[in-house]
């Protein structure tokens, strides 16, 4: 399906569900973007889309605040839908919102103003595959590299009052352009990361505005420097690392992966790394009234992070989950699937689309964690999608207003896995896979009980194998991720007798 200006000014794209929300397209490697200023250049909404790839066409409705970029690729428009959920851009200063479009080309060859616009894909294209690569790789005109200009910037937290999270750090740094991958760790016992941008000028924009600055106040004190990296090589996705433009990857043991070269260029040492939740805990254990670890300051309670000259960010904790099978769905079993991955506080299955739901994480740190693992796998037969809500809460309906049982409010449940400060369960965080962990087993529980259990529930159980030095856990590997994915929902605090209620979880290991 092609697109014209004819049948957009016909029939506007401003769609919407739930005060707002809309529900995403298919992929397509046509993108819609939305709340486009009107005084924005060609050039500008083109840079939105080359760190990603090719910019093949642009379609700019001013009038409606809109415009439409084609990429060269699906892939390439996947990664970049990927990348904007986690953090929207922002042009002049204003946040602009991208979605797939329903369509699948740009066909504007007949339009006023497009040799404008391909000048400006010219221009910005070359630039840009002159200039940067998405490999991290910055050259200069006699293509060796910029004095001083790597797109990865070296940052050091001192004053480490209040506990900063990877997200944080994202939350800060994507005001001043796109960030690629962020790798945090510890140093001479000072908090550090790497952050790579997709354009070295990003990296000094970033550099000159934020050196010096405290993300609260009169704390967390950041000193930020250019790397001699010109590249990060992330392999897994969790909360010390983040390649914002492959949500697929593992999230890995839970500990920070660099590379050789990274550790001999910075002497890291990452055989054995204090977990970062136990470390904020050590560090605050003696000041009063901080709060416990993956939490946010009392300062940002609201959901906000001020810094001198910067607008607040707001960080959000609700998740809009879209794709789902209505016929299948239940608030119950959202709550314990995001539930893997943090503890869910509030489910909203939307009235008059029931394939869309709001899941309101306990922070936004999990919220982030739950959007990495679940966006994209298959529930109910349908791949689900992802994304970052606008909305901060989850609003429980008004007494005497009809719901169906769709709304439920899950904050006080006990099934809640990371309650505890510095629990197991923070190290234990990982993709969904065929194989399933199972603990809390009675000790008179037998194998065959267990296989029996999960065929009996419709499942496919190709191998089992208890714990040799623990038969309280066991791991079984299940027909498929998706099978493995329904049948934790499913048997998730299952009552086993003996007052023991089966613990599932999705294990790295295979049998």
């Amino acid at each position: 399906m092609s697109l014209s200006f004819s049948f957009l000014a016909a029939n506007g794209t401003d769609s919407k569900t739930y005060k707002g929300e809309r529900s995403p397209c298919d992929p397509s490697r046509v993108l819609h973007v939305r709340k486009v200023p009107i005084e924005v250049s060609e050039a500008e909404v083109i840079s939105l889309g080359v760190p990603f790839g090719k910019v093949t066409n642009l379609l700019m409705l001013k009038g409606k605040n809109q415009a439409f970029i084609e990429m060269a690729s699906e892939e390439a428009a996947i990664t970049m839908v990927n990348y904007y959920t986690t953090a929207t851009p922002h042009v002049r200063n204003q946040p602009v919102y991208i979605q797939y479009s329903n369509h699948r080309e740009l066909k504007t060859d007949n339009l006023p103003n497009q040799g404008r616009v391909q000048a400006a894909l010219q221009a910005v294209n070359a630039v840009h595959s002159g200039n940067m690569s998405l490999s991290g790789t910055a050259t200069g005109s006699d293509g060796g590299m910029m004095p001083g200009q790597s797109p990865v910037l070296r940052i050091i937290v001192e004053n480490l009052y209040y506990p900063v999270s990877l997200e944080v750090l994202h939350q800060i740094f994507s005001k001043f352009g796109t960030v690629l991958k962020i790798i945090t760790f510890t140093k001479n016992n000072q908090f550090q990361a790497l952050l790579q941008y997709a354009d070295p000028m990003n990296a000094h924009h970033a550099k000159v505005a934020l050196d010096g600055q405290n993300i609260y106040n009169g704390c967390c004190t950041l000193h930020v420097e250019f790397s001699k990296l010109t590249s990060l090589n992330v392999k897994y996705n969790n909360d010390k690392s983040r390649d914002f433009t492959r949500l697929d990857l593992p999230s890995g043991d839970g500990q920070p992966t660099l590379d050789p070269s990274m550790q001999t260029a910075f002497g890291i040492t990452v055989s054995s790394p204090e977990p970062l939740a136990r470390r904020i805990c050590l560090s605050m254990q003696t000041m009063p009234g901080a709060l416990g670890p993956l939490t946010i300051p009392s300062s940002a309670m609201t959901g906000r992070m001020t810094i001198h000259g910067m607008a607040p960010t707001v960080i959000h904790s609700v998740l809009l989950v879209s794709n789902l099978n209505p016929d299948s769905i239940s608030p119950h079993g959202l709550f314990i699937l995001f539930g893997v991955y943090g503890d869910v506080h509030r489910v909203k299955i939307l009235f008059n689309k029931k394939e869309n739901a709001l899941i309101q994480m306990a922070d936004a740190t999990q919220a982030q964690l739950a959007m990495s693992h679940l966006n994209g796998q298959r529930l109910h037969g349908k791949v689900i999608r992802v994304t970052i809500s606008k909305h901060q809460t989850v609003q429980l309906p008004r007494e005497g207003q009809e719901d169906q049982g769709l709304t439920k409010d899950f904050s006080g449940s006990p099934l809640h896995r990371f309650k505890k400060p510095g629990s197991k369960n923070f190290q234990n965080i990982f993709p969904p896979s065929a194989t399933l962990h199972l603990s809390n087993i009675p000790p008179s529980t037998t194998d065959d009980f267990l296989k029996d259990l999960f065929a009996g529930s419709g499942f496919t159980v190709k191998a089992f194998k208890f714990f040799q030095k623990d038969r309280k856990m066991a791991l079984i590997q299940l027909g498929s991720v998706e099978e493995a994915i329904q049948a934790l929902i499913d048997l998730h605090n299952h009552d086993l007798g003996e007052n023991h209620h089966l613990r599932v979880s999705f294990s790295k290991s295979t049998i």
